[in-house]
C-alpha cells in the first residue's frame, strides 16, 4: 500500500552497548536491583471472607498516546526505547498476526500458582529449562539474547532482532545453550520484522528438550505478578520478577538503522500492542520468558523504555519500564514461521496520524487517516482522507501506532468495527481485512 511519510520526531536513541559480553565497561552484574514483588495481603480473621480480587477478561485502555522509537543493543538483545509525544507522526495500518487457541500447543500447567502469593523458587525451577541463551558471531563480534524452547522437536521463539544478525550471512555462527550448559549449533528457519519474531531450530538437538508452557496472554490483568527470564548480558539464566503494569500498549520500536553487528535492517517499524512490566528487563533479554505465577508463558520480552545516555556516557539500562509481546500474537506468528517459513499479515489500507478531535465538550485522542490506497479494504468500505478512527472492535484507539497495533491482533479475514468521527459525526464502519500484500510498505 503507499504510505504516508512518517512525520514523528525521531529523539535522539542511547549509544550502543559495546564490545563482548564481560566487557570491563559494562555496568557491573547486580547494577539494576531487581523489582520486589508485591507482599501477600493479610490474613483475615476466623470466619472473615478473604476478599479476593476479581480478574475480568478485560484490556487495559491507554489514555495518552505513546509513540516509542527504538535502537538496537549491541549486547543482543533488547531495543532500548526513548519516548516522543509524535504529534502529527504517521503510521501505516498494515499488518498483523492471526488469531488461534494460544493454548492449543501447551504443556500441563507447570507449578500450582497463587498470584497472591507467588512461588517465585518453584516458577524459577519449572522454567528455566525452557529458557535458553543464543549466541550469534559473525567476523565482527559477537551478539548475545534470549529464546524459549517453542516444542520437542528443536523449534527456538525468539526476537527477530536477537538473530538478525545471522539472516544471510554465511559467515555467521548461530548457537543454542541450553539451562544445563549444553551447546548446540542452530539454523534459522524463519523470520518476521513486522512483529520481531522469528524461529531458529538446535541442529541435531537432544531428546529431553523442555518446552515451554503457553499461557494466555488474554487472562492477565494489570498488577498480576509475573518473572522475566533470560540471558542479560551474558548472565543466563537470570530470573527478575515483578507485576504487569500495563496492558494493550502500543509500542513501536524499530526502523534502527541496523542490526548491533550491522547486517540487516528492519525495513519497517514494529508496532506491538505490547504488555508492559516493572520485571528487570536488560540487553541480552529479548526474546526470553515473560510468565505468570503458573510458569506459563505470557509474553517474549522485546524491548525496554530507557532514559537514554548518563552523564558518564554509559547506557541507563533497566528503569522498570520493559515491554512483551503477547503470547497470543507470538504463537500464532511462530506456527506460521515453522510450516512455511515466513508469516502472514491482516492489511487495512490507510495511513495516518495522531490528533485529537471534539467529542461533545471533551477533547478525543484518535487516528486521522491522511491516506486510503485504492483497491485496499479500507477504500472498499468507505473510508476517506480526514476521517478520525477512535476505536476498533471497541477497543480505544487514541494515536497513529494504537490503530496499527489493533489491526495487527486480527487476521485477514476478520472484520473490524471502526468507530469514526467524520465532520464531527460519530459512526461505525465495518472493513474485512484482507492480506497483506508483499509489496505493502
Amino acid at each position: 500500500m503507499t504510505m504516508a511519510p512518517d512525520n514523528t520526531e525521531q529523539i535522539p536513541m542511547s549509544q550502543y552497548w559495546n564490545g563482548e559480553p564481560g566487557d570491563p565497561q559494562r555496568p557491573a552484574y547486580g547494577s539494576y536491583p531487581d523489582p520486589t514483588p508485591p507482599p501477600p495481603p493479610p490474613v483475615p480473621p476466623l470466619g472473615e471472607a478473604r476478599n479476593e480480587r476479581p480478574r475480568p477478561r478485560r484490556r487495559f485502555a491507554e489514555t495518552a498516546g505513546v509513540a516509542l522509537l527504538a535502537a538496537v543493543l549491541a549486547s543482543g538483545g533488547t531495543y532500548a526505547v526513548t519516548q516522543s509525544r509524535a504529534n502529527g507522526g504517521t503510521a501505516a495500518t498494515q499488518s498483523s498476526s492471526s488469531t488461534t487457541n494460544p493454548n492449543s500447543n501447551s504443556s500441563p500447567t507447570v507449578v500450582q500458582g497463587n498470584a497472591l502469593a507467588p512461588d517465585w523458587s518453584a516458577v524459577a525451577k519449572a522454567v528455566s529449562p525452557s529458557v535458553v541463551s543464543i549466541n550469534v558471531t559473525t567476523g565482527q563480534g559477537g551478539d548475545a539474547g534470549s529464546g524459549v524452547v517453542f516444542d520437542g522437536s528443536g523449534h527456538i521463539l525468539t526476537n527477530n532482532h536477537v538473530v538478525a544478525a545471522a539472516s544471510g550471512n554465511s559467515q555467521a555462527a548461530l548457537t543454542v545453550t541450553l539451562a544445563d550448559g549444553r551447546t548446540y549449533a542452530a539454523t534459522i528457519v524463519g523470520t518476521d520484522p513486522s512483529t520481531d519474531l522469528a524461529i531458529i531450530k538446535v541442529t541435531k538437538g537432544p531428546s529431553d528438550l523442555t518446552p515451554i508452557t503457553l499461557g494466555d496472554s488474554e487472562a492477565i490483568t494489570v498488577g498480576d505478578p509475573v518473572m522475566a527470564v533470560g540471558n542479560p548480558l551474558g548472565l543466563s539464566g537470570t530470573v527478575t520478577t515483578g507485576i504487569v503494569s500495563a496492558l494493550n500498549r502500543p509500542v513501536s520500536t524499530g526502523a534502527a538503522d541496523q542490526s548491533p553487528l550491522g547486517n540487516q535492517s528492519q525495513s519497517e517499524p514494529v508496532v506491538t500492542n505490547a504488555i508492559q512490566t516493572s520485571a528487570a528487563i536488560n540487553p541480552g533479554n529479548s526474546g526470553g520468558a515473560l510468565v505468570n505465577a503458573k510458569g506459563e508463558l505470557i509474553g517474549i520480552n522485546s524491548s525496554i523504555a530507557s532514559l537514554g545516555q548518563s552523564s558518564s556516557g554509559s547506557q541507563s539500562g533497566n528503569i522498570g519500564i520493559g515491554f512483551a509481546i503477547p503470547v497470543k500474537e507470538a504463537k500464532v506468528i511462530a506456527d506460521q514461521l515453522i510450516k512455511s517459513g515466513k508469516a502472514e499479515h491482516a492489511f487495512l489500507g490507510v495511513s495516518s496520524r495522531d490528533t485529537v478531535i471534539t467529542d461533545g465538550s471533551a477533547k478525543r485522542a484518535g487516528a486521522q487517516i491522511v491516506s486510503v490506497a485504492s483497491g485496499t479494504p479500507a477504500a472498499k468500505a468507505g473510508l476517506k482522507n480526514g476521517d478520525v478512527i477512535t476505536a476498533v472492535n471497541g477497543e480505544p484507539v487514541d494515536s497513529a501506532t494504537a490503530l496499527v497495533g489493533q489491526v495487527r491482533e486480527l487476521a485477514a479475514g476478520d472484520q473490524a468495527k471502526l468507530t469514526v468521527f467524520r465532520d464531527g459525526a460519530k459512526q461505525t464502519i465495518s472493513v474485512t481485512l484482507a492480506v497483506k500484500p508483499d509489496t505493502a510498505n
